[in-house]
Order: C-alpha cells, then structure tokens, then sequence
C-alpha cells in the first residue's frame, strides 16, 4: 500500500525544513514550489528479519510527502495552489499541518507575533472553507440534476443532498468531517470528493532549538486541547532535524542525546502518522525479498495479497503465516515447521501486526 502525506502550513512556518528531516531532503527553504519526497518508513523487525534469514534484498515501506510549497492561507478560495499540486493534496492519505512556534528575526511571521492557537485555527478555517466550496458546488449541480431526474435516480440524489447540507452545517460550526460519525454508506458516498478535512490529521508545532527543553510541557498541553479522533499534535525541532539527516545515523543520535530526544523526528511522525491511519506492518517472504508493507488494520488475507499484485488476489490459495513474535522464538523457518507454528490461513484471515506471511496462489 502507498502512503501520501501532503505537509500543509501558512508561509514562513518551516514547511519545507519539516519536509527535509522527513526525506533526508536538501529542497530550497525559500522556495515556493512544490517538492514531493520519498521515506523509508523505520522498521527494526525488518532487520531482525533479514539478519535471520539472509534475503538477497530487503525492502522497508516507503512514505510519500507533497510539500505544498505554498501558504495554506487562501486555499478556501481555491488561489494559493496550483491545479497538479492541488489534486496531489485531493490524494493525500493524510495532512501534516506545520504551525510555527520557533524565533528568527531574520524570517519575520507573516502575521507580526507567533500565536499558535491562532495559526492552528487559521489553517482549521482554510481546510473546512475549501471543504464547503466544493459541497456548495455539488449541491447546485443536484439541485439542477433533481429538476429533470428520473424517480430512480431522485431517491440517491436526495439522499446525497441531505449528507452534505448536513457535512456543511457541521462544518460551518467548526467541526471537521473527520470527527463525525458516518456509516458505511455515508463514507463510501462522499470518499470521492477527497474532503481535506476528512483526512487524519497531525499538526508539528516547528519549535527552536531553545524550546527543546520545554518540548514535552509543552506538547501535552497542546494535546489536551487538540488531540481528537484522527487527529494529533507533536512538537518538533525542524532546523535540528534537517542538519541532524546530514550526518551519519552515529553522529546523529549523539547530537540528539545532547538535546535530550531520544527519538527522531521522522520516527515519531511515522509512529503518529501510523495511528491515525489505522495502519499496521507485516512481512513478506518471497524471491528472496524481505519486505515490510502497510495495510489498514482489519485487512483480510486476499485484501492483503492484492495490495502486492491483483494476480495474488486473483488467483489466492492460501497463505502461510506466523507471527514475528513465534518466528523469533523458533530462530528459523524450519524451527517453525517442525514445531508447527507455521499456519494456513484462507482468504477471510485478519492480518495482524508483525504477521510474516507467503502468500500461495495461482494464475
């Protein structure tokens, strides 16, 4: 599965630094245009794994960034960014939303004064402006549709036009369509308008490195008032991270125990940007490959399979599992088999976290 995170912010908050700690990136800080990185997203089982079974390659998950590039300020009114740039944000997984909190008097905030309460709700009205743009759009088109519509067609229609009168109520009182409670049909009704406000949420709070010492007070109290379903908060020191993905990963944690982080930033975000998917890892046996992959937790085994290749899901037998836990009490595969702790599973199997799985099939 492919993970896109677009990285949102107003102008001069450390969007681009942000995006170069992530990407291990040297993109211009002052340039306004647009950057798109790969990560590998962190993994120490994959490691473990590869030490125990001597694969030829071994392949981590990757994660995507989209750095906008431009200022988030004014997307409700459709000028900040570009069309391309645009629907690459319409595609994103999820939204990382940099607020500034770190001084340079050097890089003036566009506002005069650093508010972060103030920043975060000014990006909050951004998103769910844009949101209730393209709603408005869609309820002229169904009110114009309605006019000539068949009585097969008009019972969707009405139905469509009461979710999102209601969507837009909700987000006028300043309530993201990520936090309500939608059924099934409701989510599979609107996932192809790509609401910004429907994707999880993380906001980095940009911090100077004088802040660090304060980061975790500092963070926990954000959190009590902005940690909600799908959404979180952390702080990060972005300029550190950034030189600190220069160096070798030695020099790196030396520096980073000298601040007191014991974790880095790109860690943390994938941690939190992980949850708030509802994503988990498992492992893939083949060709002599190791490869770590995301799915959603709740993922069946055929699902699974198909995120590799339609030919696996399409012609799936079964697939051979155990888990990263019982692997490493049995040292090997063959430990494993002899101890029956290899399973088969079918088609309707829940993945779990840490699974390692070959998957049998037939085309």
């Amino acid at each position: 599965m492919s993970i896109d995170i677009g990285i949102i912010g107003l102008a001069k908050s450390g969007k681009t630094t942000i995006f170069n700690a992530l990407t291990k990136g040297k993109a211009d800080t002052r340039s306004l245009a647009p950057h798109i990185g790969i990560a590998k997203v962190p993994e120490p089982r994959l490691k473990v794994l590869a030490d125990m079974l001597h694969p030829k390659r071994v392949v981590p998950a990757e994660v995507s960034y989209i750095d906008i590039g431009a200022s988030v300020k004014g997307l409700g009114g459709d000028k900040a960014i570009g069309g391309q740039i645009l629907n690459q944000l319409n595609d994103a997984d999820a939204l990382i939303n940099v607020i500034r909190a770190f001084t340079d008097e050097s890089i003036p905030h566009i506002e005069g004064s650093l508010d972060v309460e103030r920043d975060i709700a000014t990006a909050n009205l951004e998103l769910a402006l844009y949101d209730i743009g393209i709603i408005g759009r869609r309820l002229e088109r169904i009110e114009t549709s309605l006019k000539g519509a068949k009585a097969t067609e008009r019972q969707g229609l009405l139905r469509e036009q009461e979710l999102l009168t209601k969507l837009k109520a909700d987000l006028e009182k300043d309530v993201p369509i990520r936090e309500l409670r939608l059924t099934t049909d409701q989510a599979r009704t609107i996932a192809n308008y790509q609401f910004l406000t429907a994707k999880p949420l993380l906001i980095v709070v940009n911090i100077g490195e004088e802040q660090i010492s304060q980061a975790a007070s500092l963070e926990a109290e954000l959190n009590s008032h902005y940690s909600r379903p799908k959404s979180g908060i952390i702080t990060l020191c972005g300029e550190l991270e950034m030189e600190l993905t220069q160096l070798d990963n030695d020099a790196a944690e030396g520096f980073r125990a000298e601040f007191g982080i014991t974790e880095s930033g790109l860690d943390r975000i994938i941690k939190l940007s992980y949850q708030l998917l509802g994503l988990i890892s498992f492992f893939t046996i083949a060709s002599d490959e190791v490869k770590a992959r995301s799915i959603p937790k709740g993922t069946d085994a055929l699902k699974a399979s198909g995120k590799i290749h339609s030919d696996m899901e399409r012609g799936f037998i079964r697939a051979e599992v155990i888990s990263y836990d019982d692997l490493m009490k049995c040292g090997s595969l063959s430990e494993a088999h002899k101890k029956g702790l290899l399973r088969l599973e079918g088609k309707s199997y829940i993945v779990q976290d840490g699974d390692v799985i070959t998957f049998l099939f037939n085309v």
